[in-house]
């Protein structure tokens, strides 16, 4: 029997309709083929708003077969090596409020000061990194001033540094791989920090001393998505191009977002006590590497699955603006319930291709940490045990939200602690973004010993 063939037999059944939580989580194996049978698509789409998959007009029995045949046919893609760097330097949580309301000469705004204490206290985060320090707000005091335009002032100060944080993520990445930079075929970077032409990319692609023949791809503004986008278009690159090994990066600094406090905004003030800086990258491959490569690759989670799609009617619920005064975004207080009513049937027109469902709390689970709200939703959403969300959970305490950048955070997270206890098991990664655009993988954990 095939590894894929294998996979499909032993994946464990996932996720009960949230209308019907009172059957129980392992349910018939007849349920399991409904599930199947009335799958969708996973290209990119809409999830269906009345909470119900659309039948498909094939049989149980033939999509199955069809799944199981395309994942033992389709070329075995997978994570080869994960690399993260955060800037030098660290403010703890406890401390920001004064700190942002000092460099932005806002003490006076003893309430608005008050009120972002409580939500620092509520955030679930200890620390954050940052490339902006007081020196920045010192040398640049448009950036602080609401009335003035300073989105050159920060393009300037991003420019440079981008790339060389995505250098950092991507070294590390690449020495996780055990193989030379010069064998990376494909590169793929998203930011939401800065756009210039040529873009971080090309810089990047000259820190790392890639080949100049290595084909690039730029990501600008994918918000929170970003990093599980950029891994999603990796998969694809390496799936239908044998041999390549594809890099795949997410570099996210926040100055771009900084604004002063306004009475006039207070959304500004979660804005300011969730974000943080970071860079996180991995190398995906699939079969045999380059002609002439040297080193050995040890897998260390195969993507078995990759696909988006959109939560109906939430275009507003994260939407931002970039405009002389940097990038204004807020997302709307709708978005945690958004994301609570829809994760699940997302869920399901993602995993049910594969011949997957049943209970979710069999899989393990790497969840963009986009606040509390969000991973709480998800959590009860699911009926998910206490702890399957701890990875996600801990990457928001240590690093806050780093944006697209988060997610790979929270895989590293996930191999370090847990490879051992993950070991053959399926789980989902699960990323949210503007949109809100959901991006849903079905990984298998492998125990980094399996060499190709």
């Amino acid at each position: 029997m095939s590894q894929a063939r294998a996979a499909l037999h032993s994946a464990p059944h996932v996720g009960l309709h949230r209308h019907d939580r009172r059957r129980p989580k392992a349910y018939p194996a007849a349920a399991a083929r409904h599930a199947l049978s009335a799958g969708v698509s996973t290209g990119g789409g809409h999830c269906n708003p009345s909470g119900r998959v659309a039948r498909r007009k094939a049989s149980p029995t033939r999509c199955y077969a069809t799944a199981v045949d395309e994942a033992r046919q389709a070329p075995r893609v997978a994570v080869l090596g994960i690399g993260t760097a955060n800037p030098a330097n660290c403010v703890p949580q406890n401390e920001y409020a004064d700190w942002y309301f000092r460099v932005t000469k806002s003490d006076h705004l003893a309430k608005l000061k008050a009120k972002m204490k409580r939500i620092c206290y509520n955030s679930g985060i200890k620390k954050r990194y940052f490339h902006h320090t007081t020196d920045t707000f010192r040398d640049h005091p448009e950036i602080v001033d609401r009335a003035l335009p300073s989105l050159d002032a920060r393009q300037a100060i991003l420019a440079p540094a981008v790339p060389e944080i995505a250098a950092t993520a991507a070294a590390k990445a690449i020495a996780a791989w055990g193989r030379p930079a010069r064998d990376v075929t494909h590169l793929v970077l998203a930011t939401y920090s800065g756009a210039h032409m040529p873009g971080a990319d090309l810089r990047l692609a000259s820190l790392l001393g890639l080949r100049r023949s290595t084909q690039r791809t730029m990501f600008y503004l994918g918000g929170c998505a970003a990093g599980s986008a950029a891994l999603r278009v990796a998969r694809d690159v390496a799936e239908n191009n044998p041999g390549a090994r594809v890099l795949a990066v997410c570099a996210e600094l926040s100055l771009v977002l900084f604004r002063a406090p306004r009475v006039a905004d207070p959304g500004t003030l979660v804005m300011q006590a969730l974000f943080g800086d970071g860079a996180s990258a991995v190398v995906v491959g699939a079969g045999a590497g380059p002609e002439g490569s040297g080193g050995v690759e040890c897998p260390m989670f195969e993507i078995m699955s990759a696909s988006q799609t959109v939560i109906p009617g939430s275009e507003d619920a994260a939407a931002g603006h970039l405009g002389e005064g940097g990038l204004a975004f807020c997302p709307s207080p709708r978005m945690p319930n958004l994301v609570r009513q829809h994760v699940e049937e997302c869920l399901l027109d993602a995993v049910s291709p594969l011949g997957l469902g049943g209970g979710w709390n069999d899989l393990f689970w790497a969840v963009h940490p986009g606040g509390t709200a969000i991973l709480d939703g998800v959590e009860a959403e699911l009926a998910l045990a206490p702890g399957k969300l701890a990875a996600s959970r801990r990457v928001l305490s240590e690093y806050g939200n780093m944006s697209g950048a988060s997610m790979i955070f929270v895989l590293d997270e996930l191999w370090r602690r847990h490879r051992e206890e993950m070991d053959g098991r399926l789980g989902v990664m699960l990323g949210l973004g503007p949109g809100i655009s959901v991006e849903t993988m079905v990984l298998r954990s492998m125990s980094g010993t399996e060499k190709k």
